[in-house]
């Protein structure tokens, strides 16, 4: 029977555990809570520091007995009673982002045993100073971490670096740096394709996509698939190639939590070519056309029908443009490419030699 739970609550474990089971779960919390896989939770930084402190005190062998007789509010305290306002023995040392400074514990310990001076600050000779909750981490695996013999494995999740910015050589006293984060990978974005049609990029339209992402279970730690439906905001004037982006929406993964980003595509369109802003359209005519005069009518982007005509001899290729009647620009959206007419002439296949003797004749 122990006076209280908490530290082992924290570590998700039953106090009957052995001292494996403490490394084990401490492993488990620390990767799960720690500050740079949690760049998007404002409450991993003092999660990742409670289930380190609270492995600091339950590894240790003695010190762990002396929190199963008393409580963690005494062993912090030195067995002295607790202070009216403290609400009691048992509290934890959490709040304020810290282990409360000045705890004494020397001599006088209920039971006999070894005496211990606990504090956060600098500490008589021989005195116990918590770490700092990466300088825990960082020793904890460059012991060899739960014995599980996959280190080098979390290593990886790192960026290759040890934990706490240390390489395998001798780790400095944490008395007189100031600890070091341990680096993480670069988390990638999630690209996915969005295909819209050249009336879409005219006029602007928003597109519900359903995406499948990968998320951590708060109570398992495991990944599973959850369903999404995005609104996805097409702007006019949008390109080929632009990037809508969405902080956060990717797969979760041990870095931290992948970005989404839509990558707009063209669909072809059956008259439309787009060279930036500007509309591109190709118009056929006959060979009389071309020498003797001809005229159309097309339909706009916008739907709108216009006249052109070319009143001959149009040569092939010939360009007839149309200012402010081609797509919107994305960033000046009230003003616009222009329409670019190109004549393609169809030449004959064949002519009689009547025909080529009036051709001759003729020009």
């Amino acid at each position: 029977m122990v006076a209280e739970t908490k530290l082992y609550d924290t570590l998700g474990i039953q106090p009957s555990v052995q001292q494996d089971e403490i490394k084990k779960a401490y492993r488990k919390m620390a990767l799960k809570w720690h500050p740079d896989k949690n760049k998007d939770n404002p409450n991993a930084a003092e999660r990742f520091k409670e289930v380190s402190q609270a492995y600091e005190i339950l590894s240790d062998p003695e010190k762990r007995k002396v929190y199963d007789q008393y409580g963690l509010e005494f062993l912090l305290r030195g067995g002295a009673e607790p202070p009216p306002q403290s609400g009691g023995p048992g509290g934890m040392p959490f709040e304020a982002g810290g282990m409360p400074g000045g705890f004494n514990f020397s001599g006088g310990m209920p039971g006999g045993g070894r005496s211990f001076h606990f504090s956060t600050g600098g500490g008589g000779p021989g005195g116990f100073h918590f770490s700092d909750a990466n300088d825990i981490f960082s020793q904890f695996f460059k012991s060899g971490g739960a014995g599980l013999g996959d280190d080098e494995d979390i290593f990886a999740q790192f960026g290759g670096a040890r934990p706490g910015g240390f390489s395998n050589g001798r780790t400095p006293s944490s008395r007189f740096r100031e600890p070091k984060r341990a680096a993480v990978p670069e988390i990638s974005a999630v690209e996915r394709n969005l295909p819209v049609t050249l009336e879409q990029l005219y006029r602007g339209a928003t597109k519900k996509m359903k995406i499948q992402r990968k998320r951590f279970d708060e109570h398992s730690g495991k990944r599973r698939v959850e369903d999404k439906i995005l609104d996805v905001e097409i702007k006019p004037g949008y390109k080929s190639g632009t990037k809508i982006k969405y902080k956060g929406f990717g797969d979760q993964e041990e870095g931290g939590t992948q970005d989404l980003h839509f990558i707009v595509t063209e669909k072809d369109h059956p008259y439309f070519k787009r060279a930036g802003d500007d509309l591109r359209r190709v118009v056929e005519i006959s060979l009389k056309e071309a020498l003797t005069g001809w005229k159309q009518t097309i339909e706009t982007i916008d739907g709108r029908q216009i006249a052109v005509s070319g009143g001959g001899p149009t040569q092939p290729g010939h360009e007839i443009r149309y200012p402010e009647q081609g797509m919107p620009k994305s960033k000046k959206p009230h003003e616009r490419g222009d329409l670019v007419i190109e004549v393609k002439v169809n030449f004959p296949t064949f002519l009689t030699p009547q025909q080529k003797s009036q051709l001759g004749q003729i020009l």
